[in-house]
């Protein structure tokens, strides 16, 4: 899940922790989006409405400046059904589990991740970084969203089924060769012998 920071427009939901000031027991934190944020997480999603937008996070310090983060995004976002078109409602619950680690601690920790990847141990998700001492809840809520977000969502029971025509009997592989057949004539109007 890590994906934080993808877009070029402005981060729609900005919820910043001081990880200076995270106690040594870690801390809780739930936050839910009011109805400006939930519209620009809509408009930089591309989604039709966002309903519902809130998450709970526990954040624990690790050692070595890292912290890890575990918690839920719930979300209830409007879209159209991509086979009738009609506006539906769709429910998130996306589970988040990251660390984030010192920006100087990225390039050694994802090398680890790439000596990980050519074993047969279970691989962890690269680290996130802190950037100016911060992690941001609310940034980290909406890429969860997005990255749970059904691209090609259906509305329960929609089945695409295509337009079936009628075979038209003059719609074959040689329907052009027929019409571009010339029938050669004798000038009596019989077919030359042998042909």
């Amino acid at each position: 899940m890590s994906k934080t920071g993808t877009t070029d427009k402005p981060d729609p939901w900005r919820v910043p922790i001081a990880v200076a000031q995270i106690p040594e027991t870690g801390l809780h934190r739930d936050i839910e989006a009011d109805q400006a944020v939930r519209n620009a997480v809509a408009d930089v999603g591309g989604l039709r409405d966002v309903l519902l937008a809130r998450a709970s996070f526990d954040v624990t310090p690790e050692r070595g400046g890292r912290f890890h983060v575990a918690g839920r995004v719930q979300a209830r976002i409007g879209q159209t059904c991509v086979v009738t078109l009609e506006e539906i409602e769709t429910d998130i619950d996306e589970p988040v589990d990251l660390v984030f680690a010192p920006p100087e601690q990225i390039p050694q920790m994802a090398a680890l991740i790439d000596e990980a990847e050519e074993s047969d141990d279970e691989v962890p998700d690269p680290p996130e970084p802190i950037e100016n001492g911060m992690i941001d809840l609310g940034r980290l809520a909406t890429d969860a969203l997005y990255l749970a977000v059904d691209p090609y969502p259906r509305k329960p029971g929609a089945v695409f089924e295509p337009v079936v025509e009628a075979a038209d009997p003059e719609d074959h592989p040689f329907a052009a060769l027929k019409a571009l057949k010339v029938e050669s004539k004798t000038p009596g109007g019989r077919k030359p012998k042998g042909k």
